[in-house]
């Protein structure tokens, strides 16, 4: 459990972007428990039946807010990836992105990564979560699983600091390549970034970088 304080003096408002006066209590839901609802409870049973490794890989499954999430141990991440897009009941064939989050006061998993999968096929939504420590914020690339969140998984790297491995060119994206620091992280420092540009030059796209 922790606390947020909101912005400018607000009162009564979901705020919470840190300036002033607003306090929230926050609490990590627990595991929750059947039935979950829906289709939930199918995709929970198939992904055990046809995922040797499910108690070892699924920390906790929660509903909460109309959504269903998988928390999975990042060492399982790419292998539980694998069965929810290639089992045929659930073909979850699509991505819509990973997000980073940073919950500085969670002891050894202050780094978080948040995936939204969608099956086309089913039309179902549900998400996947994983835990790092900020001591140790490597989490296996999903690339290979779905190419889409090539750009994805470099942004959480750029702003977040979670280094995602075997990914096929992870640099910057939003930041110069030579910034300090990962701007959406709780413990950025707010303002006070000098300018760096003077008198900087730019070369064309095609000699920026390059991949293998």
């Amino acid at each position: 459990m922790s606390e947020e304080k909101g912005s400018f003096g607000v009162h009564g408002t979901g705020d919470t972007s840190g300036y002033s006066g607003l306090v929230r209590t926050q609490v990590s839901p627990g595991s929750s428990e059947r039935p979950f609802g829906g289709y939930f409870d199918d995709v929970a049973d198939d992904l055990e039946r046809a995922f040797p490794a499910f108690s070892e890989a699924i920390e906790k499954i929660v509903v909460d807010r109309g959504e269903l999430t998988l928390y999975v141990k990042r060492t399982h991440l790419f292998d539980t990836a694998m069965a929810l897009r290639n089992i045929e009941t659930l073909r979850f064939e699509m991505c819509m992105g990973v997000n980073g989050v940073h919950y500085p006061e969670e002891s050894g998993r202050e780094l978080h990564a948040v995936y939204a999968l969608l099956s086309l096929t089913h039309n179902r939504r549900i998400r996947l979560e994983v835990a790092v420590p900020d001591s140790d914020p490597h989490i296996p690339s999903l690339v290979e699983v779905w190419g889409g969140i090539n750009w994805h998984e470099r942004e959480s790297y750029d702003m977040f600091g979670i280094i995602f491995d075997g990914h096929p060119g992870l640099t910057r994206i939003l930041m110069p390549d030579d910034w300090q620091g990962h701007p959406q992280r709780k413990d950025y420092p707010l303002g006070g970034i000098p300018i760096e540009y003077k008198g900087a030059t730019t070369p064309p796209p095609s000699e920026r970088r390059s991949y293998r």
